[in-house]
């Protein structure tokens, strides 16, 4: 495994922890059944995604650390966005907040596929960029109409 692979792999461990994060904020809370459900997907892939991530980092003697990936996910306003919308305006907030963050994931992901040398590694980008870029189309039908 090379520094690309392993910088792709931390890049994407802070990525997937600023998802995780996105989740928690908004599961109990949407009303839209199927968002809920993308959600809750979303969640069980890329808990299991973050810990292949953080299992191949460690064999390479290496951690995620938070200061690893700033910068290269969602900031602190759409966070703020997502905890204070009001329950009429959260799924659409989700979906805006969500699909650029899922978007930027697919990019990432993208670009590894150009340049990782691990075709495990490799393996993980093609998944994630496959899942990220289905996960924005589904947000983009998913548009609520309130």
């Amino acid at each position: 495994m090379t520094g690309i692979d392993l910088l792709f792999l931390s890049m994407m461990a802070g990525h997937t922890e600023q998802t995780l994060e996105i989740v928690r904020l908004v599961r109990d809370r949407l009303t839209d059944g199927e968002l809920r459900t993308l959600v809750a997907a979303v969640e069980v892939t890329e808990t299991d995604e973050l810990e292949t991530a953080r299992t191949w980092l460690a064999q390479a003697g290496r951690s995620a650390r938070a200061d690893d990936h700033a910068g290269h996910g969602t900031g602190p306003d759409q966070l703020a966005r997502l905890r204070d919308a009001p329950p009429p305006h959260l799924d659409t907030v989700l979906i805006e907040v969500l699909s650029a963050h899922q978007q930027a994931a697919a990019d990432l992901a993208r670009a590894h596929l150009a340049a990782g040398t691990d075709e495990r590694v490799r393996d993980l980008a093609r998944r994630v960029e496959q899942s990220r870029s289905a996960q924005v189309a589904l947000l983009a039908a998913a548009r609520p109409s309130i």
